[in-house]
């Protein structure tokens, strides 16, 4: 079976991926299923692409092989674009899912519904030793509830509400939320690459 390796640690993002290619007859390997540690690397980006390069590229010069890494966050238009690239970590020091929710709907607390329009977004970057390293954008629109709901997914997922949909994302199942996600709109515009590419490694 064809391998690809994911440069994530979060055990429902490789999930997810694991899925995705799946599909294709291909085994995802996430950092955790490594034998050997891989190294944390610095996001010091400002853009998901920067980021998502970053990480791509440096597990992939140490392993030398492809490697595919994730940048992906939530974008909400009344916070200017916050969190952002700075989801993961967007209530500071010891940050955690629950925390970073409880940010932001602190800091929407007084704004309308029709008002919390926001969007995933996750940009995908491939690095293969020796070649270009490509990029695939992808973005599910929505609104941010006024509490978190529902028991799936991970993240933000709680309190984003897709567009044409009454329940947040963590209230869909797992198929369901795949359909519509972010990272599965970027895995379509993936898909000409895997059909071509990964099949010849």
């Amino acid at each position: 079976m064809k391998e690809i390796v994911i440069a994530t640690k979060n055990k429902g993002k490789a999930a997810e991926f694991r899925d995705f290619f799946g599909a294709y007859g291909i085994k995802a390997l996430s950092l955790l299923d490594l034998p050997e540690e891989m190294p944390d690397v610095e996001e010091t980006g400002t853009t998901f692409e920067e980021n998502a390069a970053l990480k791509a590229e440096a597990i992939s010069k140490l392993l030398n092989k492809t490697v595919l890494s994730d940048d992906s966050g939530l974008v909400i238009d009344a916070l200017d674009g916050r969190p952002g690239v700075y989801s993961a970590r967007y209530s500071g020091e010891g940050a955690n899912d629950a925390k970073n929710v409880e940010k932001v709907l602190h800091e929407l607390e007084h704004i309308a519904y029709n008002n919390r329009t926001a969007r995933f977004v996750s940009v995908l970057a491939v690095a293969t030793p020796g070649k270009e390293t490509i990029f695939k954008e992808g973005s599910c629109e929505g609104h941010i509830s006024f509490q978190p709901q529902g028991k799936h997914g991970f993240g933000y997922d709680p309190i984003f509400v897709p567009d044409g949909y009454v329940v947040t994302m963590a209230q869909l199942s797992g198929t369901e939320k795949n359909r519509i996600s972010h990272r599965k709109h970027a895995m379509d515009r993936l898909n000409e690459w895997i059909q071509q590419e990964l099949q010849s490694l």
